[in-house]
């Protein structure tokens, strides 16, 4: 099963990314690589740079960002993986790494299972 994994920050520190980081998260990604689990990831940019297109009444609106959320998406991770219990694996890990070399920052990702062909039944 696929699960997104979808990264926002709450609390981010003055100073950039230390290289330390940089390199658990590189090591943590060629390890999930290795092992088949993790399919695809990338950083995001702010919402100022996107969009949201809204169907409300049957009107479509688009509505230029920055939008009102105050936690910035970062980044996702795309994983395919045996269980829920094993995307919850990768994702702590990942925010462990940072909880681990980058003192004061703070996020929260959010796991949304994708649906695959199993999840829909054949016309009949």
């Amino acid at each position: 099963m696929r699960y997104m994994i979808i990264l926002r920050v709450t609390a981010q520190p003055a100073t950039p990314p230390p290289a330390d980081l940089m390199e658990a998260i590189a090591k943590l990604g060629e390890e999930a690589t290795r092992s088949g689990a993790l399919l695809d990831t990338a950083g995001l940019a702010p919402s100022s740079e996107g969009a949201r297109v809204t169907l409300t009444g049957g009107a479509l609106s688009i509505t230029d960002g920055p939008f009102a959320e105050a936690k910035e998406l970062i980044s996702y991770a795309l994983f395919e993986v045996r269980s829920k219990e094993e995307a919850v694996e990768w994702t702590s890990r990942f925010l462990k790494v940072h909880r681990d070399h980058w003192k004061g920052w703070e996020g929260e990702a959010d796991m949304l299972r994708v649906f695959g062909p199993e999840d829909f039944t054949a016309p009949a």
